[in-house]
């Protein structure tokens, strides 16, 4: 995983960005994009980002 990667180019999160959030407790999508406010513009990445979550928390 490249962290350094935007996953979500409306605000420009990355990778690296998600992943810090769920080894600082974020389990889900949505305690993720408490944290981050990915996903909240136009909504594109999610599907990306509940996988990069999956993967992240081998579920």
């Amino acid at each position: 995983m490249n962290p350094d990667e935007v996953i979500c180019s409306c605000l420009n999160i990355t990778k690296g960005m998600i992943k810090e959030a769920v080894d600082n407790g974020a389990k889900t999508f949505e305690e993720v994009q408490e944290k981050t406010d990915v996903g909240t513009v136009c909504g594109a990445c999610v599907e990306d980002v509940e996988k990069l979550i999956a993967e992240l928390t081998g579920k």
